[in-house]
């Protein structure tokens, strides 16, 4: 049995950065695509830094079978939100993965066939920073179904700006579609008036987009109230949802959306 064949839409997140809040931007994807009636999975495929579940508040879930293969654990009573991490697979939250990569390519390739999601609208996958090994991995596995595309995730400074570039280089080498630029951490939001003030850099992530000629999907402030939900693993957009932030996010996932929706377009012309 094909596990992938129930999934409409696969989106990848990327950095060729660690640090730029790659995880954070994937985790309000795909609570945003939620709050908009999608069922939604997200794939962890970070392996040595699995942080998704603490995330999302399932840490510590055990992974159980069935006849398909390893069912995904819910976040919601409603299982609209499912999520697979090699965290649910160790023994101690402390433990480390120290493994090379060919063990870690067949960890990805394990995940993307005998995890059964069922009918999923979205899949978000989470990938480590870089264009390595693991990268390769998920491209292979992945290029079948046809991804939409990645997200590619920075912060305004430059150094981080240069290692996306790398990254955008990487997907039109395999011929992943980019969806866009992230410029994330860009301001900082006022707990208290709600005004947002540069500490980093501004605009490094949009000069990239127009650089590269790919779409820049917006920016997504340092906001002290997404820190802090995250932490205690709450629902950041349901939670405070007219934040500037929340605002911000949900304005990247119609960019998205709707890029994916000009795509599919595309793709149905007639050009005879």
């Amino acid at each position: 049995m094909d596990n992938m064949q129930g999934i409409k839409h696969i989106i990848l997140v990327l950095s060729g950065k660690g640090g730029v809040g790659k995880s954070t931007v994937t985790t309000q994807i795909a609570q945003s695509l939620l709050a908009e009636g999608n069922k939604v999975g997200i794939l962890d495929v970070d392996l040595c830094g699995p942080s998704i579940p603490r995330m999302l508040n399932v840490d510590g879930k055990d992974i159980h079978q069935c006849p398909q293969g390893w069912v995904p654990v819910y976040v919601d009573k409603e299982q609209k939100l499912s999520i697979m991490s090699i965290a649910f697979l160790l023994n101690s939250k402390d433990d480390a993965v120290v493994w090379r990569g060919p063990k870690k390519n067949a960890m990805i390739k394990q995940f993307l066939s005998d995890v059964y999601w069922g009918e999923l609208d979205y899949l978000v996958i989470d990938t480590p920073p870089g264009t390595s090994d693991e990268h390769i991995a998920v491209v292979e596995s992945v290029k079948p179904y046809n991804p939409e595309g990645a997200v590619l995730v920075t912060t305004p400074q430059a150094v981080s700006v240069g290692d996306v570039r790398r990254e955008v280089t990487f997907c039109k080498k395999t011929g992943i579609p980019i969806l866009g630029i992230v410029e994330n951490m860009s301001g900082f939001v006022c707990p208290c008036c709600q005004e947002s003030t540069n500490v980093f850099s501004k605009g490094g992530g949009e000069a990239l987009a127009a650089e590269t000629q790919v779409p820049f999907l917006g920016c997504i402030p340092l906001d002290p109230q997404l820190t802090r939900c995250i932490e205690e693993g709450h629902n950041f957009l349901s939670a405070i949802p007219l934040s500037p932030t929340s605002q911000a996010v949900s304005q990247i996932v119609n960019s998205i959306t709707g890029n994916q929706s000009n795509r599919n377009s595309a793709d149905g012309m007639d050009t005879s």
